[in-house]
């Protein structure tokens, strides 16, 4: 079956959506160990949540990658998921999208979150022809992530070295076979249309 430029695919249940983040140690363990990002954790930066385990893994290396040692797998509400969906903007101009470049900017902008779309990635975390959800979140987005959407936080980083270890020997279906189960999240053009979906 042919899967469509844009998609999100996601493990997901009626209630909640996983996303992926890589951390250093001193943020990573502490928030998976109390289910809650720590102090230290920023709330004024951009942060962004990935739903692909594999664009994840080619973000940080597998885990190796210096700053992002402790991978997690943060459960989120799905209603807190598609509250950032429909308050994004495209993290960059698109004709046709936007009416022009000043107005995509004041959207820009105004937008607590933002969207892109990066080549989705195979088990040698090279590119594939079609692409995966980025979502960046700030300010009320990101307050909302830390203290209202997240559900729970697992430490994968085991599970990602597994996975980097069975590709490294050449044992693809057991690799593939340990991957979350992600499937096309429900997300009807409300939530799309205005990203370029």
């Amino acid at each position: 079956m042919d899967e469509p430029k844009h998609r999100i695919r996601a493990l997901h249940t009626k209630e909640t959506v996983t996303v992926y983040q890589a951390y250093r140690p001193e943020i990573g363990v502490a928030a998976a160990r109390d289910g809650r990002f720590p102090s230290s954790w920023s709330r004024t930066r951009m942060t962004w949540i990935k739903p692909s385990f594999l664009w994840m893994m080619y973000r940080c290396g597998w885990g190796e990658k210096e700053g992002q040692e402790t991978v997690l797998a943060v459960e989120i509400s799905r209603a807190g998921f598609e509250w950032a969906l429909r308050h994004a903007c495209l993290s960059h101009y698109e004709r046709g999208l936007h009416s022009d470049q000043a107005a995509w900017k004041r959207e820009l902008k105004r937008a607590p979150a933002r969207v892109q779309w990066d080549p989705e990635r195979d088990l040698h975390l090279k590119p594939l022809p079609y692409r995966s959800l980025q979502l960046g979140l700030a300010g009320e987005a990101a307050g909302r992530y830390a203290d209202e959407w997240t559900v729970s936080i697992t430490d994968v980083t085991p599970l990602a070295h597994r996975v980097h270890a069975l590709v490294r020997s050449g044992d693809l279906g057991a690799a593939a076979a340990l991957l979350p189960q992600e499937r096309p999240y429900p997300a009807g053009p409300e939530l799309l249309a205005h990203l370029g979906a």
